[in-house]
């Protein structure tokens, strides 16, 4: 008997302070296994890129999605927008240019769309694990979100000549009950936006 009840209390304990730790450090936690894989929840082909800003952050418009190119990630640097010498409109990042493609001369900004032969696409992921925020409160509205998780933009532009593009947006999403999950662009400083541009040519 005495065992038994040693057993269960060593249960409890250990089940209060799962849920301790998932609760004040879930963000952290979701972020660390989201290292090693997300769920794509769909995907589409790129069919224009327009940019509006002065050259070095602005937003990037890609198919109908708004995204923020000021780096959120120490590690990641503000790529630039501009021309190639050709004449492509182009982004930079590391010392390295990938062109996307001749420029719409219709166009109020730079804009392109990707040739037939362009690999372009990008995808929709989130994250594998939601966390609790029950310490959450909104005083203006008095509805607070219940859940939280990580939602991914992730753009793979590959051309025949072998050049490769990889850019990563992450943001948070809210689950409020009884209204479910809610917009996917929610912000966090110095967690979320761009997280990642990989040039490889």
């Amino acid at each position: 008997m005495r065992r038994i009840l040693i057993t269960l209390v060593i249960l409890v304990v250990c089940v209060i302070a799962g849920s301790v730790i998932w609760i004040f450090g879930g963000r952290q936690i979701s972020l660390f296994i989201d290292r090693f894989g997300t769920v794509e929840t769909a995907s589409a082909r790129i069919n224009s890129i327009i940019y509006e800003g002065s050259g070095t952050g602005g937003i990037l418009h890609i198919n109908d999605l708004a995204l923020s190119l000021n780096a959120a990630d120490p590690t990641c640097s503000t790529p630039n927008i501009g021309s190639t010498k050709d004449g492509q409109l182009a982004l930079s990042a590391g010392g390295k240019v990938f062109a996307f493609g001749p420029p719409r001369s219709e166009a109020e900004n730079l804009a392109t769309v990707p040739t037939a032969s362009d690999d372009a696409s990008i995808a929709f992921r989130r994250s594998v694990l939601s966390w609790p925020t029950p310490f959450d409160l909104n005083f203006m509205s008095g509805h607070s979100p219940s859940w939280k998780r990580h939602l991914y933009y992730q753009v793979r532009w590959h051309k025949q000549n072998g050049a490769r593009l990889e850019m990563l947006w992450r943001y948070e999403q809210y689950f409020y009950s009884g209204d479910g999950w809610a917009s996917d662009f929610m912000t966090l400083e110095g967690s979320t936006g761009l997280i990642r541009v990989d040039i490889r040519l």
